[in-house]
């Protein structure tokens, strides 16, 4: 790659031909601040914080669109550069609501974090404020356009990243809004729910809805027996928000904390993703040796589910009829657990806590409900979870580790390896192999699908067969491969697919400002804990085959479909 010479704040750097200023600000550790840019995006320039001077030409350019050019002369902190952006967040603030003290997003606000940062102590300019309608129609996310500042990101990821384009800019100049087609409710549009628009929106715009009332509600009510699953990746993101290190397990002081907090009785989800490999090995296996529908597609995650019922309709027969691991654990607890308790399920109040806001829409569907009971009633994000601790008093700095409860507690590290993009992929494998060879892989361990590339395939050989397997993640991936097997494409006989990119680590309800560094310290540590414990497959787990000799019989079987599958079908919105 060749090289040249630029001048920095009159320090001589090198840069490579053709790369924006703004990266090689960030490689400099010169920090330049951004509204509308996106790593790994195609940049707009559209909101100008980015703005440095070009000493030669006199011009203020925006620095993540701007090449750098051979003995470019740059100043990234002029009284030009800072008086231009400190205008520019006037400016926003001008229409801005005044409600900084009630947002959800208060502190963490990136707006909030401008102004301090540029000084912005007293309103010298007046505009008038927005007063739209906040949608609350969503099962999931909370749109708020008054707190909306048209920097883009959100409609950009939907689009380039999630291929869902649910929303988009509306009406023209001082009228332009983010808004969905013909501005109705985010209900009635092409959402999936996948909260990759909150992750990267930086005010309180957007953000997911809240259960806490009717948790605290269930959880004071002396009728009530309130259990609580969290999903694998949870202990090793919570820490984030109590300012501990990225990928830091907490997942026993995270036990003794909910029960702190009320709940009575804490499983692990993992437990779950154990089962959910079991039936869906058993699927994948079915599958292949009967002429079923192949590519067999997963389908632990509710964000990909929606896209394929709006987007993929073609496709729904080939999707697994597995329900996800949170809905495979909250049938259990209210079928096989309130028995075993002698409980009736109307008196359980289930609650799951996850990575990903698309949980929230899952919960209330139509096919999770069965006899007028639901298997989850409420769903708390990574973030909601930490504010639940904290309004309710619990600092996970000073609490003693405890253990989770059983029978629906024990986990392999095949069901954590769930959190990474891969995992399912990975976890299926390992037992799909064991049951149609019967012996276990020599190297559990199978790199081909571990990474964070947005699309990774390989061919397994298991026995005289060879599988082809792909592990796709953020859906503008899953609609390429989608489509090359459209073409026919015959290779591949099982694909894992993730909405978020990443896999459930990087969820929507995910902590807030996470940087790449911590995203891959949440995914060492997962496969960490794989590399140093003892049972490393879900066949092993000892309270799953428990189920199976004491309710369930085998993967597959009658009670089995009634309360661990389901289906899906095609789904009409606007789009």
């Amino acid at each position: 790659m060749n090289t040249i010479n630029i001048k920095i704040n009159n320090k001589t750097v090198e840069a490579n031909k053709g790369e924006m200023i703004l990266d090689v600000l960030n490689r400099q550790g010169i920090k330049v601040p951004t509204l509308c840019h996106i790593k790994d995006v195609f940049p707009s320039g559209a909101c100008r914080m980015c703005v440095v001077e070009n000493v030669k030409t006199g011009k203020l350019i925006t620095s993540c669109s701007y090449p750098v050019e051979d003995n470019m002369e740059i100043l990234t902190h002029s009284q030009r550069v800072v008086d231009s952006r400190k205008t520019i967040v006037e400016l926003l603030l001008s229409s801005h609501p005044d409600d900084c003290l009630y947002c959800v997003r208060n502190n963490h606000c990136e707006l909030q974090d401008l102004s301090a940062e540029l000084q912005v102590r007293e309103r010298r300019i007046s505009g008038k404020k927005n007063n739209y309608h906040i949608d609350r129609s969503s099962a999931s996310i909370v749109r708020d356009p008054d707190k909306c500042i048209l920097c883009g990101r959100c409609v950009r990821v939907c689009e380039e990243i999630m291929g869902v384009s649910a929303i988009d800019f509306i009406n023209r100049g001082s009228k332009t809004i983010v808004g969905t087609t013909f501005n109705k409710g985010l209900n009635n549009s092409s959402c999936i729910n996948c909260g990759q628009c909150i992750m990267v929106c930086p005010t309180g715009a957007l953000t997911e809805k809240n259960h806490f009332a009717e948790i605290r509600d269930a959880i004071q009510n002396p009728k009530r027996t309130v259990v609580v699953q969290y999903a694998p990746a949870i202990s090793v993101s919570l820490a984030e928000e109590f300012g501990m290190s990225p990928g830091e397990d907490v997942n026993g002081i995270m036990n003794a904390a909910l029960r702190r907090v009320g709940f009575d009785m804490v499983f692990d989800t993992t437990f779950s993703a154990d089962l959910t490999i079991m039936e869906e090995s058993a699927e994948l296996i079915h599958r292949i040796q009967n002429g079923g529908q192949l590519p067999m597609i997963t389908s632990c995650c509710p964000g990909w589910i929606k896209y394929a019922e709006e987007f993929a309709s073609d496709f729904i027969p080939n999707i697994s009829s597995c329900k996800s691991p949170q809905q495979m654990m909250g049938a259990v607890i209210k079928s096989y657990w309130a028995d075993k308790e002698c409980m009736s399920p109307e008196n359980i109040y289930s609650v799951a806590i996850m990575p990903c806001t698309a949980k929230k829409f899952e919960a209330q569907r139509e096919e999770m409900t069965s006899k007028g009971i639901t298997d989850v009633d409420a769903v708390l994000t990574t973030r909601e979870l930490g504010a639940f601790l904290k309004m309710m008093g619990v600092n996970l700095h000073n609490i003693e580790p405890e253990m989770v409860d059983s029978p629906l507690g024990f986990r392999s590290t095949a069901g954590k390896l769930f959190a990474n993009s891969g995992g399912v992929m990975e976890a299926a494998l390992r037992t799909a192999y064991y049951k149609l060879t019967g012996k276990e892989l020599v190297q559990f361990r199978i790199p081909a699908v571990r990474g964070l590339e947005g699309r990774k395939e390989a061919k397994i050989k298991i026995g005289e067969m060879e599988i082809g397997v792909a592990v796709v993640s953020g859906l503008v991936n899953a609609a390429k491969l989608l489509q090359e097997i459209r073409e026919g494409r015959k290779d591949i006989h099982f694909i894992e697919v993730m909405a978020c990119p990443g896999g459930c680590i990087n969820g929507g309800g995910q902590h807030i400002g996470a940087s790449e560094g911590a995203l891959k310290a949440r995914i060492s540590t997962i496969y960490n804990i794989d590399d140093k414990e003892v049972v490393k497959v879900s066949h092993k787990n000892p309270e799953v085959k428990q189920l199976y000799d004491n309710f369930l019989g085998e993967p597959l079987s009658h009670i089995s479909h009634e309360l661990l599958h389901t289906h899906y079908q095609k789904r009409d919105v606007l789009k």
